[in-house]
């Protein structure tokens, strides 16, 4: 038996993964634990604009993310991702097309009505996609319990695959805790298909849709393990982003609000980490749905090359 501590983006990766290559495991999860701060994600499998910041490892690795999700849940849509600049931003533009690879130059209007006379000139990146994250955890959750695996809140029996997230740093010291952000909008007069990210010297936000006029607005990257809710900085800079994407997202009614901790390794790069009790698939920093398929890849070859080592 295998005994997955954590129902976020790490935890039922792994435990999908795992159950697929034929394991005996179950998924625990405290009674009253909070949602998994992967709920509060964008959902964007965009290794190609991670680029600007991550190393190549992820742009790399996180290129097989859209197929792994397109053939284990629902609702993966393959949009690509469009990234904006204000005029007095276009050094911003540049700049990221110089750090980023497999985009193309477009006229944004092209792609998106609503954005006719708005922008010059952006960056559409095609192979790129974009999901629902609570749905599409769900899903996965579905699919675990459809194949027989409990989740429950009780004791560990097996060996432990640990993917708590920020609550196993006691075990992690390493672990840093970086706070996101996130505004979920409702503009039903606007029609935007595709994640849209907005460049800022400072900050920069993106939008995605989530179909029936809702937005997730996303989201800070702050170095800090502060708890509570969304701080009034947080989102009247998330929402002057929006309204520069576009006007009409000042008429839009503010339906949600989060906050979270990210869980960041020292070199932001998500990490399968062996201790004597236990595995750690855990650092997802921002990449948590590109890396949470490649990770669990590697959690399964290591039981297999423990299966071989002990016949």
């Amino acid at each position: 038996m295998i005994s997955v501590l954590g129902a976020g983006v790490a935890g039922l990766c792994a435990a999908t993964a795992l159950a697929e290559a034929g394991h005996r495991v179950e998924v625990i999860v405290p009674e009253g634990a909070p949602p998994p701060v992967s709920h509060l994600a964008g959902g964007m499998l965009a290794p190609f604009c991670e680029g600007e910041c991550a190393p190549e490892q992820i742009v790399l690795e996180g290129q097989g993310a859209v197929t792994w999700w397109s053939d284990h849940v629902p609702g993966v849509m393959s949009r690509g991702t469009l990234v904006l600049a204000p005029p007095r931003d276009t050094p911003e533009l540049e700049r990221f097309a110089r750090a980023t690879r497999g985009h193309d130059w477009v006229v944004p209007g092209a792609l998106e009505p609503d954005l006719v006379g708005r922008f010059a000139r952006g960056l559409f990146f095609a192979n790129e996609a974009h999901m629902d994250p609570v749905a599409a955890l769900r899903a996965l959750r579905e699919g675990l319990i459809a194949r027989g695996v409990a989740c429950h809140s009780g004791a560990p029996t097996g060996q432990i695959v640990d993917c708590r997230g920020i609550t196993a740093r006691k075990h992690l010291p390493d672990l840093r805790p970086v706070r996101g952000e996130m505004l979920e909008l409702h503009a039903p007069d606007l029609n935007l298909t595709r994640p849209v990210r907005l460049l800022h010297p400072r900050f920069a936000c993106y939008l995605v849709p989530r179909g029936q006029g809702r937005y997730m607005l996303g989201a800070t990257m702050v170095e800090t393990g502060r708890t509570g809710p969304i701080t009034a900085r947080a989102m009247m800079e998330l929402l002057s982003a929006a309204y520069t994407v576009h006007p009409g997202f000042a008429e839009a009614c503010v339906i949600a609000t989060g906050a979270g901790l990210r869980p960041a390794l020292p070199d932001n790069i998500p990490a399968l980490i062996h201790q004597p009790d236990r595995i750690h698939v855990n650092g997802m920093y921002r990449h948590g749905f590109l890396m949470g398929p490649i990770l669990a890849a590697r959690l399964v070859a290591h039981f297999a090359q423990e299966t071989a080592h002990a016949d």
